[in-house]
């Protein structure tokens, strides 16, 4: 802290300033190193707080923390229930009904069990921390989800469980809670219980309500498109703040029956307010983490002792284990899938926020033990994501839930030029897929033996029947711009506007027909369209794949085909690369080039 004392405070501003850069820097430091995002912002909020005091919560913005971070919190779970759509769910309905109906009570009593024999905690403070732990976390899910690209069932799963338990965790808190103050006779019985469950349902009324409102205003177009993000925030924030000043706590339960309500009210501009709050909450878990780990103070750490160890070692290898495998038993969902949601239970920043706050009013009460919760929750919190962080893509690759080969091509219409490209993909070793809504177009396709998708790519159906976390790279190839256009544009924001492409746009004279440059994706292999390339094809041109070696590299390549088009390449560690007309060419040995190669020009040898 002598830094801290010399320098004095940060001005608020510049401390916010610190804040985000450093959170969403650790975001793209993380997607730069294929690591996971939530460990480099805990520790670099680590590094700011407890370690050189540079920047101190409590000290730099003051008073304001505890709201920011609670609104913060509010906002992610609100954009989590946004996600939760019922058609999503499918074969995943009847695991998610226990894991939430069988799993949050089961799981409560057997984390109580867990802090009163592991870390010895009294039963008061156990019975509620207990209530918390039935919280996994969101904030923490996601950005894991996002880069272990698991099957769409388990991930729902975990998905769903982390964003329905954190309001019944946190529920669950202040039920136990009451409970201490009618044992204490600080309140009587019937108080407590009425207090609790007129609380709940407030906060379910002021959540449907709002949702209804939202997705009424909306749909009859009483709001502008300009204000449907402002309108929306506004109601969040109100929903959220009623509901707290009637029962603590219960606004995460209001915002997240709001966002499921909308996300089921087929609205049709919910994607773009989907992806706004995406965005926005990218931002918040990014600050929120900074916040909480700059906060935690070595001395509280301190408290703790081998307990502690323990009682992380039985939460992550017994109680979420057990808990979910009992809830899921006798449901149709295969053993690996079973053991891998069994096996991961992260918690994150709504587990530290909470307890710290029932942590200070067991304290306040007079449960000694009290003052252990918040140091016990950032621990766990710690670990876990740490663990769960580096160990989720190997163990679900163990299980055969995530495939070890690189994300292959996903090719949008079934010509002659996508069947060819297919063939040079597939040869490479990577996967790929077929698409077009025309069945007769697909015949080809399938007479060579590349696996297939008949329907349209946007549809509901084909975001319930392709496994998308298989492909990296997305290529428009039909012969309809405009649908070129319509897929990239759409596809752009889950695959990264960098890996998707579409073919050269139809030449036209007049603007007035012309497609707006802004949309659509990456020029894909120069200005030649798929009328032009087909042609090629006709004539004898073929897409070969050649293999680079230190004798023969990119520049003997361009000088022995000096007409051929590179169309992209697999690099030695099996990454694909599709490419534009004036992308450099990858030159390392065990290189493999994908290129459109004249009739006359002799292949190079694989």
């Amino acid at each position: 802290m002598a830094i801290a004392e010399t320098q004095g405070a940060l001005d608020p501003m510049m401390a916010i300033a610190l804040v985000g850069a450093l959170g969403v820097g650790s975001q793209w430091l993380a997607w730069r190193l294929n690591m996971p995002a939530i460990v480099l912002m805990l520790v670099s909020g680590l590094i700011i707080g407890p370690a050189t005091g540079i920047f101190d919560p409590v000290r730099d913005i003051g008073a304001l923390t505890g709201p920011i971070i609670s609104l913060a919190v509010a906002v992610i779970l609100f954009e989590g229930g946004l996600t939760l759509n019922r058609s999503h769910l499918l074969d995943a309905a009847d695991g998610v009904r226990r894991l939430v109906f069988i799993g949050a009570p089961l799981g409560w009593l057997v984390s109580t069990l867990v802090l009163h024999y592991g870390a010895g905690l009294g039963w008061e403070s156990s019975a509620v921390f207990g209530g918390i732990m039935i919280v996994t976390g969101p904030t923490v899910i996601a950005p894991m989800l996002r880069q272990a690209r698991l099957p769409r069932r388990p991930a729902a799963l975990l998905q769903w469980e982390a964003i329905v338990n954190d309001p019944i965790g946190a529920l669950a808190a202040v039920l136990a809670y009451e409970v201490v103050l009618v044992l204490r006779a600080t309140e009587t019985l019937s108080s407590a219980l009425g207090q609790l469950a007129v609380g709940i349902v407030i906060a379910s009324g002021l959540g449907i309500l709002g949702g209804w409102g939202i997705a009424v205003a909306f749909k009859r177009g009483y709001v502008p498109e300009y204000m449907k993000v402002p309108i929306l925030f506004t109601v969040l924030i109100v929903v959220f703040a009623i509901s707290d000043q009637v029962l603590h706590e219960s606004g995460l339960l209001a915002v997240t029956v709001m966002g499921v309500w909308i996300a089921n009210a087929r609205l049709p501009s919910y994607e773009e307010l989907r992806r706004f709050k995406e965005h926005a909450t990218v931002l918040l878990v990014s600050g929120v983490f900074i916040l909480l780990a700059a906060s935690m103070k070595f001395q509280l750490l301190t408290q703790l002792d081998w307990r502690a160890a323990v009682f992380v070692a039985l939460v992550v290898l017994v109680a979420r284990p057990l808990t979910v495998l009992v809830s899921l038993a006798g449901s149709d969902l295969p053993w690996n899938e079973r053991v891998l949601v069994g096996m991961t239970g992260p918690r994150g920043v709504v587990l530290v926020a909470v307890a710290g706050l029932f942590g200070e009013r067991l304290g306040a009460i007079g449960v000694e033990d009290g003052a252990l919760i918040a140091p016990l929750a950032f621990v766990l919190v710690a670990v876990t994501v740490v663990l769960h962080g580096f160990t989720l893509i190997p163990f679900a690759r163990l299980l055969g839930l995530a495939d070890g080969e690189e994300p292959g091509l996903l090719l949008i219409g079934g010509s002659k030029f996508s069947i060819a490209l297919g063939k040079a993909v597939t040869k490479a070793g990577l996967p790929v897929l077929v698409t077009d809504p025309n069945l007769s177009r697909l015949r080809g396709a399938r007479a060579e033996g590349l696996p297939v998708y008949y329907g349209d790519i946007l549809s509901e159906a084909a975001e319930h029947s392709v496994e998308i976390i298989s492909y990296g790279t997305v290529i428009a190839a039909t012969d309809n711009d405009a649908y070129n256009t319509l897929v990239a544009t759409d596809l752009s924001p889950e695959f990264g506007r960098a890996n998707v492409f579409q073919l050269g746009r139809q030449k036209s004279d007049s603007a007035r027909h012309a497609l707006p440059k802004t949309l659509g994706g990456r020029n894909f292999g120069g200005a030649e369209t798929l009328d032009e390339l087909n042609a090629k094809l006709a004539a004898g041109w073929r897409i070969a794949l050649t293999r680079l070696t230190e004798e023969f590299g990119a520049k003997e390549w361009r000088e022995t085909n000096p007409e051929a088009k590179l169309l992209g390449w697999v690099t030695a560690a099996g990454e694909l690369k599709m490419v534009r007309s004036d992308d450099p060419i990858n030159g390392a040995p065990d290189t493999r080039l994908i290129a459109l190669l004249p009739a006359e020009e002799p292949e190079q040898a694989n």
